[in-house]
């Protein structure tokens, strides 16, 4: 009789016993399930593929073969953003639109300076108090025990190859301003063109990062777009090539002989303006005041002429007669009358 009273309390922990290992089972199959069920492996299999694709971009930064038309060699960021914007590696590129569109929306709408202050702050109140809390009761700063060895510093390979990358960076953005502005590729030339032109009219109404989002998204679709439909766009502009250079050439054509036209007009007039020309110097050299006077002949020979052919000089002084004088009468002039002047 001294038994039956246990039996109550055994069952009871047998059962809570059995109740917490079924848990455990349940959760160790739940854990097995979601670390190698196909979710999980799908989800490793993409990890180490946008692993792999990001090591191919980062590999991709050499110095490409092909020169600047100046003959000037090309940075190796010119080989990397190619291969980005290509989508050759479509998760390394999916990885980085998606960065750079959440910098700017974070920086929009996320005081980043503001919260960098706050960290600060809260990361030196932090370590001051422990230091402080330390002394005071352990006589031994927290901080202190957590302080390493050796301060961290950056190696002067890291600071060159950063230095490098920046140096590289810069020069790109430069050569490939100038490149554009110079027509070296026209079509690289007229969509930047079609670019500056929307965003100076899109300015208006859009906010800076609004057109900075527009801008990145752009920038990354339309090569997506191209390389997926890469033969329908290649047909099309094909086509609109020959219908370009058909319209040229029946331009030329039209214009060679308008050309050949005008030269014509132009030698007829000419030809009729320089016989005009002629017909009225002829008819000024025929005119009497234009008829040049005949030069004088050779003079005839004149006789010989002796002295005594002329009459002998007179030897007497000629006689003066008195002539009287003549009086002259000075008459006061006549003022004219006046006539009346009219009332």
């Amino acid at each position: 009789m001294a038994d039956f009273p246990d039996a109550p309390t055994a069952a009871p922990a047998a059962n809570g016993s059995s109740y917490t290992q079924a848990t455990k089972d349940k959760a160790a199959a739940t854990h097995d399930h979601l670390s190698n069920g196909p979710m999980a492996q799908n989800f490793q299999d993409q990890s180490a593929k946008a692993s792999n694709e990001i090591n191919n971009l980062v590999a991709a930064r050499k110095t490409p073969d092909h020169r600047a038309a100046t003959g000037q060699p090309l940075t190796h960021y010119h080989s990397f953003f190619s291969e980005l914007l290509s989508w050759k590696n479509p998760r390394a590129s999916a990885i980085a639109y998606v960065s750079i569109v959440s910098a700017i929306v974070a920086a929009r709408y996320l005081d980043l300076i503001r919260y960098g202050f706050k960290l600060t702050w809260m990361a030196l109140a932090t370590t001051v108090a422990a230091e402080l809390a330390g002394k005071v009761l352990l006589n031994n700063g927290l901080t202190t025990q957590i302080r390493p060895r050796r301060y961290y510093t950056l190696s002067k390979e890291t600071l060159d190859a950063a230095v490098g990358d920046v140096y590289e960076l810069v020069n790109f953005f430069v050569i490939e301003a100038q490149r554009i502005l110079f027509a070296e590729n026209v079509g690289a030339s007229a969509v930047a063109f079609v670019g500056a032109f929307l965003a100076y009219h899109l300015v208006k109404i859009m906010p800076f990062w609004g057109l900075a989002v527009t801008a990145v998204t752009t920038l990354f679709v339309v090569p997506l777009v191209y390389t997926t439909n890469q033969e329908l766009i290649d047909n099309q502009l094909k086509h609109m090539g020959d219908i370009v250079t058909e319209q040229s050439q029946q331009f030329r054509s039209i214009a060679s002989k308008q050309t050949a036209h005008a030269t014509d007009l132009t030698k007829q007039y000419m030809g009729d303006y320089s016989a005009k020309a002629q017909e009225l110097l002829g008819r000024r050299s025929a005119s009497p005041e234009a008829v040049p006077k005949p030069e004088p002949g050779p003079a005839e020979p004149t006789a010989n002429v002796n002295e005594a052919d002329f009459p002998a000089p007179p030897t007497e002084e000629p006689k003066v007669k008195d002539v009287e004088p003549e009086t002259t009468v000075f008459t006061e002039p006549v003022a004219p009358e006046k006539e009346p002047l009219l009332a």
